[in-house]
């Protein structure tokens, strides 16, 4: 299995970054806002949507994702006192306000949220080793099958 490395330096790139990580799990603890640095850093625990269904079983992998030229970094439903919780990561967006400044949102689920002030976009996903099999893919039949109607 080979190791993922993107760089994310606008919104079309951030969509393929956003589509990977779909689903990857992130402890809150694993979470480090570095603002004199003005960079963000998270651990996941990468679902790897690119080699399941090409090999028996599903696998997790242990990434790491990067922001740099973040301004602010603002929470919601995120306690930083529960280091052991974790999170779902659903989707990453970002939204151009001054540009090439905007804010990117991290969604989770539950409603959980981090919402990064940023200079530009400066994005890197990186795989880090540590591969493994989990027991069950993740499934979104239940979200999929709302809204889809039938075409006469």
């Amino acid at each position: 299995m080979e190791q993922l490395k993107l760089i994310a330096l606008d919104t079309d790139d951030l969509a393929v970054v956003s589509a990977h990580l779909q689903d990857s799990d992130v402890k809150v603890g694993e979470i480090l806002w570095r603002p004199k640095e003005n960079r963000l850093v998270m651990a996941l625990d990468r679902f790897d949507w690119v080699t399941n269904g090409k090999d028996a079983g599903c696998w997790r992998r242990k990434a790491a994702l990067r922001f740099e030229r973040v301004m602010a970094c603002q929470c919601k439903n995120v306690l930083s006192a529960q280091k052991d919780k974790v999170l779902n990561l659903l989707a990453i967006d970002f939204a151009e306000s001054d540009a090439p400044a905007g804010t990117v949102t991290l969604m989770f689920e539950d409603g959980a949220m981090l919402r990064l002030e940023v200079e530009c976009l400066e994005v890197e996903l990186a795989d880090l080793g540590p591969v493994w099999a989990v027991d069950c893919c993740p499934g979104h039949s239940e979200i999929e099958g709302e809204g889809k109607k039938e075409l006469a």
